[in-house]
């Protein structure tokens, strides 16, 4: 509106060298009833906690499932800060009736003494403001997850009621909220439920959130990670919504290195798991890790307790000590001659990392992260602390390990012919793929669309099924690539086997984006890319294997959220001229209650029965069609799963089928 007008008022500026003299009074009135609506009054102030109930999303990255635990991870954060910081070794997290959520722990307890700058209590302070918080400044934390310090005050400002109990001195301190604002001061009490500590309790405010549920498994997985990354510490979960109440205890002696065996859990390790703490320059640093007869890399890494999903510092010093030490001990064991400095014949990062499984975890005072969400570590100073901290203890470990430390090299040297093979065999592949123009001639029937934004790729189970889509879709922006029964199950085999099958090789070819080291996902050709297989064990077993086969070595697909499952349907049901297609046992019933016989209803085996007008209407037309996007929550619990099902051991495969057998409602055979 303004810019609207200025433009207005400049035009009349214009106009105004041709007009008479006289005009000029009309123009200064114009431009007085411009200035005149546009004043101080039109601009919008937002104080206190108002910013955060005006753009939730700002403060906790939405007002779905994830934001509404991302509350309970903020309050949970101040507990484990005391924790961090030495004061508090027992947490206990509630889920109450009634969407209630309560945090208590036996750490110092909020000052409740008057804040200097502000004349009220400093647990009013805390609760009700904005970058108010022990983690600014100097004396507070030494370290903390929190940085920003809008943690508790964010989860008031977004919940219906809010209690605060401040136990201090034998006293109990505390105040009530509502939605953000204080309903009375700081009431104190004599006696004390504890010797010390915070209690906060708060119910989220049904205006904000339309479903207040939580889930106890995505609360359990989150509390499981932060007792392994706070050693010692105990963190309880009382789920008290039943009848009956649910309790779980986490407790790590060992820390991160506890962390390691259980992402070992079900595979063979050739070292018990290397662990070293030490604090350098005012950073502590704590590493874990271990080797798997496995062939893929397992690596987690967290600042301050925030896991950092793409790295960082901390993440660059690991790989860089831990490629040195292992050339420095080959080469002294006579087994290499490289000098791990970049020589043809040493290790490379690639082949050291194969099999791993570790835990970088370093705390530090002012960590910065890049980007609000804290993905990625980028204080420089911590890759050479992590680098000299690992660097001599992995030094002084081959030296006390002898035995454990040529499994490591041998392994390490496996994987360097591994290696050497698979180069050639990618170079194969995308000699191939450059040859052919990036097509597939009888295989791959590409769309004319170049856009990757607008194309799309199917994966389809089987040859008829590849035929009945090929005539059905649009090929404007639909290419159908058929697969020949199921591919190499690739948790199982390394890269140089993995590039002999046809149907891989195909695939990535087809993609366009090349494979390990010589993979860009800028190249991506497609930005969907859609399984489309039976709706039956064999094709779950194929979607399976193909899941596998992005999960391991397609990650940034699924993150970029390019990956899809197409929905066929199992039934069509045919009533007089009309025609319904059902996704579901159950929802055949309920459509067969809505229509009067005579009807006939057929029962799809498979894609190959449906011919390509079927196949386009139900599943592939963007129209009609159910697509599922692949996500992944949890890195290292979906690292976990994969290794279970699709791994060489038995056993944990056998006790995760029997175990989540009952949650399987439906079982094609």
């Amino acid at each position: 509106m303004a810019d609207r007008k200025a433009k207005q008022l400049a035009n009349s500026k214009l106009q105004l060298a041709e007009q008479k003299p006289q005009s000029t009074q009309r123009v200064a009135s114009r431009e007085s009833q411009v200035s005149a609506e546009y004043t101080a009054a039109q601009i919008t102030v937002l104080s206190g906690l108002d910013p955060v109930r005006k753009r939730p999303g700002m403060y906790i990255g939405g007002t779905g499932s994830e934001g509404l635990h991302h509350l309970v991870w903020e309050v949970l954060d101040n507990s484990i800060d005391e924790a961090m910081g030495g004061f508090a070794d027992d947490i206990l997290l509630e889920l109450l009736p009634g969407s209630r959520v309560a945090v208590t722990d036996n750490g110092r307890g909020i000052p409740v003494d008057k804040h200097p700058q502000t004349g009220t209590s400093a647990l009013e302070v805390v609760m009700t403001t904005l970058h108010a918080g022990g983690k600014f400044g100097t004396g507070g934390y030494k370290v903390s997850g929190g940085l920003h310090g809008v943690g508790v005050s964010v989860v008031n400002a977004l919940s219906l009621y809010l209690k605060a109990e401040v136990f201090r001195d034998g006293k109990t301190h505390e105040q009530e909220y509502v939605r953000g604002k204080a309903s009375r001061p700081v009431k104190s009490s004599s006696g004390a439920v504890l010797p010390h500590g915070t209690r906060v309790e708060f119910e989220p405010d049904p205006n904000v959130f339309k479903d207040r549920t939580f889930n106890r498994e995505t609360i359990l997985d989150h509390i499981r990670q932060q007792a392994y990354l706070t050693k010692k510490t105990k963190i309880t979960l009382i789920d008290r919504r039943d009848q009956e109440s649910f309790t779980y205890t986490f407790y790590f002696e060992g820390g991160i290195a506890s962390f390691v065996r259980h992402l070992s859990h079900g595979k063979t390790a050739l070292n018990d798991p290397f662990y070293v703490e030490q604090e350098k320059d005012g950073t502590l640093v704590e590493v874990s890790l271990s080797y798997l007869d496995d062939f893929n890399e397992h690596v987690y890494t967290f600042a301050n307790n925030i896991y950092t999903t793409e790295g960082g510092t901390h993440l660059t010093g690991f790989r860089t000590a831990l490629t040195r030490a292992i050339n420095n001990y080959a080469k002294k064991i006579g087994v290499v001659k490289g000098n791990g400095n970049g020589s043809e014949e040493s290790l490379t990062g690639e082949d050291v990392r194969e099999g791993l499984v570790a835990i970088v975890s370093v705390k530090l005072r002012e960590p910065q992260f890049e980007g609000q969400t804290k993905a990625k570590l980028g204080n420089p100073e911590v890759r050479t602390i992590v680098d000299t901290v690992l660097g001599q203890s992995l030094e002084t470990y081959f030296e006390e390990h002898p035995t454990e430390g040529r499994r490591i090299i041998e392994k390490c040297l496996l994987s360097a012919r591994a290696r050497i093979a698979a180069r050639a065999a990618r170079e194969t592949v995308l000699r191939k793929g450059a040859l052919e123009g990036m097509t597939l001639p009888g295989k791959l029937a590409d769309c004319t669309e170049k856009r990757p934004d607008k194309s799309e790729l199917f994966i389809v189970e089987g040859p008829s099924a590849g035929g009945s889509a090929k005539q059905g879709r649009d090929r404007s922006f639909q290419a159908i690539l058929p697969l020949r029964g199921k591919i190499l199950n690739v948790e199982r085999a390394r890269i140089d086997r993995m590039l002999t099958s046809e149907e891989i090789k195909n695939l990535v070819v087809a993609m366009g984006a090349g494979i390990t080291d010589s993979y860009n996902p800028e190249k991506i050709r497609y930005h969907r890319i859609i399984i489309m297989t039976d709706a039956d064990v064999d094709g779950a077993h194929i979607r399976t294997l193909l899941l596998t086969l992005f999960y391991r070595y397609f990650q940034d697909v699924i993150f970029r959220g390019y990956l899809y499952i197409a929905q066929p349907p199992l039934f069509a049901i045919v009533a007089g001229k009309e025609k319904y297609f059902a996704y579901a046992d159950e929802e055949k019933e309920q459509l067969l209650k809505t229509l009067k016989p005579p009807y006939t209803v057929q029962r799809f085996k498979g894609l190959g029965e449906m011919n390509a007008e079927q196949l386009w209407e139900t599943t592939m037309s963007p129209n009609n069609r159910i697509l599922k996007k692949v996500s992944i929550e949890d890195a290292a619990k979906a690292d976990e799963i994969f290794s279970i099902l699709m791994g060489d051991e038995v056993g944990p495969r056998k006790r995760f089928i029997q175990t989540h057998a009952k949650a399987v409602k439906n079982l094609d055979i």
